[in-house]
């Protein structure tokens, strides 16, 4: 298996090179055959890096220790299904996923394009083989996942305990689709600025894939903060950790990307600024790389402090370098006429949202960087904490929560303030009375009033909406409001998915910042039998079992949960211990509710005294931040699924004869 797996990388990189030859050449010299052979070497790339990936999954089920990866990550005692997650456990074999990912998407774009976008596609296909050299040229010559151990160890070091759950399955691979399918529009801005097609062509065959790229940003973020909430024992889900901005980045400028690129496909505007979106996105997957895998910033996320830092650092620089001289040098053709007609429109509105999240992102940005930048400057390491991002997000956050509600409704090119007084009078009517509900329901801090009444215009925004859309369609083809709804979504699926989707944030920030200001942390030692109070509850400890299997030994506590003296539930923190690596961890236990969750955490147990440490804290709304990201999965399903129109032009393209090599002509379409 090493020898394959060894032999497949090779050949890949000489496939990935081969391809940007052909591709290149082809294309300038107006050679289609060349181009289809390029195209070939990709699908044929992709098939070699399939190979090398079964190889080391192979070594990895088989505790084959002879490969120094699989003694590092797995032991004999292992259980299969992170065998499996070990893949992605490590340096190496991340790398190696991630590039597999990468050969997968390229072998799609090269399919999906196949008879379209014959001018752009060659150079797009380069780019992204170009990205594969750099991943391939790494597993091949610096980080190889098939090195070979001098002595077998009898068994293996095991897997990370922190690793050994479940989300971790789901989690990495989420994040890892999300960053590299952000390389297929980004190669494809670049391809439109290498051949001068600089309408929004680019932009319509990469539509879904931008999309795609931003509904599994939002998973992997989304998967990441649970785990953090389930394994790390903290009672929260998100601290500005460095590898979890580096993971936030991507996903807003990815956002204001897919605001922004409407005002071009509606009014020929902001060009340059999609370009640069574009671009920005995809460079800041490669600096998320660079974070978790370069030792330069401690984080929990984070691999081992390894030499991977400079090639990344280089490649990183390299990439922004060539694309922002690949701007620059159409800034004159990206110019249009059309200017904006009025700050109260639509896109000016979108841009404004751009602005905040563009915003956001820098302070996230430089937030990250600064212990880095202070050590180099001042020799000393001044770390930027939590307090730090909440300060400087938090108003930013309000202003895109308003924007959200605003850009639905406001017209597009211009509004006068009658009409807006009219459009907003229900929605902001709506908002204040819940803000002053909340007030005289004993609320009294500015910011959780200020998010509740803007959640709740936006959530108005959206009722008046759909309000309009189903009594137009009853109007007009006397449909019911179940019908009209379902027709409204199928038949502008892209207006109305995003409206879902919004919902789905405002819920997600909503327990975000319930979540923040109303946590209530308790810490008691309690001897068996004895009770405590937390909140409306009452937790009585009724002892310890221990259990033990050849990986790891468990003593799970029991503790009953009370309400008004009536048990609602049996919850068992437990304390983890992991035989191979000496290492202990935590399992929570949690009971969530709409209102609240109780988070148990078994901290520490005293065998002398018999004392039993119980970490727990109640923390109000946040099953909503789940609810809401599942709303959003569920909008951004709805705004990929092809409409009639949509499902008529791909049906065509199917029907349409494939063009004879030598055939330059298109079809048209769009992803």
């Amino acid at each position: 298996m090493p020898l394959i797996g060894t032999l497949a990388l090779a050949l890949a990189l000489v496939l990935a090179g081969y391809s940007i030859i052909a591709n290149v050449v082809g294309a300038r010299a107006s050679i289609p055959s060349l181009t289809a052979s390029g195209r070939h070497a990709l699908w044929a790339m992709c098939a070699m890096v399939t190979v090398a990936v079964g190889a080391l999954w192979t070594s990895l089920l088989h505790s084959d220790f002879s490969l120094e990866y699989v003694a590092s990550y797995t032991s004999f005692s292992l259980p299969t299904i992170y065998k499996i997650t070990a893949l992605w456990g490590g340096q190496q074999g991340s790398l190696l996923f991630w590039t597999w990912l990468l050969t997968i998407f390229t072998s799609i774009v090269a399919f999906q394009n196949r008879r379209r976008n014959p001018e752009m596609t060659p150079y797009a296909l380069a780019v992204l083989a170009g990205i594969a050299i750099f991943f391939l040229g790494m597993l091949n010559f610096v980080t190889r996942p098939f090195e070979l151990l001098a002595v077998v160890p009898a068994d293996g070091q095991d897997l990370n305990p922190l690793l050994q759950n479940y989300w971790m399955a789901i989690h990495p691979p989420s994040l890892y689709t999300g960053y590299v399918s952000a390389s297929v529009p980004f190669a494809f801005g670049a391809a439109a600025l290498m051949v001068g097609r600089l309408d929004d062509s680019w932009i319509r065959s990469t539509r879904r894939w931008a999309i795609f790229s931003w509904f599994f940003l939002t998973l992997g973020n989304l998967f990441g903060a649970r785990w953090a909430y389930e394994v790390l024992g903290w009672g929260g889900y998100w601290a500005w950790d460095p590898v979890e901005n580096a993971a936030f980045m991507p996903w807003l400028v990815m956002t204001a990307y897919l605001h922004s690129v409407m005002i071009q496909e509606r009014k020929d505007m902001l060009k340059v600024w999609n370009l640069v979106l574009i671009g920005m996105a995809f460079g800041l997957t490669l600096f998320g790389t660079f974070i978790t895998r370069s030792g330069v910033i401690s984080s929990v996320h984070s691999f081992t402090q390894s030499g991977l830092g400079p090639y990344f650092l280089t490649f990183l620089i390299a990439v922004v370098v060539l694309y922002t001289g690949l701007v620059l040098s159409r800034v004159k053709q990206l110019r249009t006429p059309a200017e904006f007609e009025s700050y109260l429109s639509r896109e000016a509105a979108f841009l404004f949202n751009n602005l905040v999240l563009v915003g956001i992102a820098f302070a996230v940005f430089w937030g990250t960087l600064f212990p880095v930048l202070s050590e180099a400057v001042r020799g000393v390491k001044i770390t930027v904490g939590p307090p730090f991002f909440n300060k400087v997000n938090g108003p930013l956050a309000l202003a895109l929560i308003f924007l959200m509600g605003v850009g639905p409704l406001i017209a597009w090119r211009r509004s006068s303030f009658d009409s807006l007084a009219k459009t907003f009078a229900a929605p902001a009517i709506f908002g204040v009375t819940t803000g002053v509900c909340a007030f005289i329901a004993g609320l009294r801090e500015w910011y959780v009033l200020t998010a509740l009444s803007l959640g709740a215009f936006v959530l108005g925004t959206i009722v008046v909406e759909f309000r309009r859309g189903v009594s137009a369609r009853r109007h007009m083809v006397g449909e019911s409001v179940p019908v009209a709804i379902v027709n409204l979504i199928g038949k502008n699926n892209r207006r109305y998915g995003g409206y879902v989707i919004h919902i789905g944030v405002v819920l997600a920030f909503t327990g975000i910042v319930a979540s923040a200001f109303f946590k209530t942390e308790v810490k008691k030692s309690v001897k068996q039998g004895d009770s405590f109070q937390v909140g409306p509850y009452e937790l009585e400890y009724l002892g310890m079992n221990t259990t033990e299997t050849a990986h790891v030994e468990t003593a799970r506590a029991r503790v009953e949960v009370r309400r008004n003296g009536r048990p609602i539930a049996m919850m068992e923190p437990a304390k983890l211990f992991f035989k191979r690596l000496q290492q202990p961890a935590t399992a929570v236990a949690i009971r969530s509710t709409p209102a609240a969750d109780l988070y148990v955490v078994l901290a520490g147990i005293d065998d002398q005294s018999g004392l039993a440490t119980f970490q727990v804290f109640l923390t109000p709304l946040v099953f909503w931040l789940w609810a809401g990201g599942v709303i959003m999965a569920m909008g951004t399903v709805i705004v990929m699924w092809p409409n009639v129109r949509e499902r008529a032009v791909i049906a065509a393209a199917v029907r349409a004869p494939l063009p004879i090599e030598g055939d330059a002509q298109a079809v048209p379409g769009g992803d």
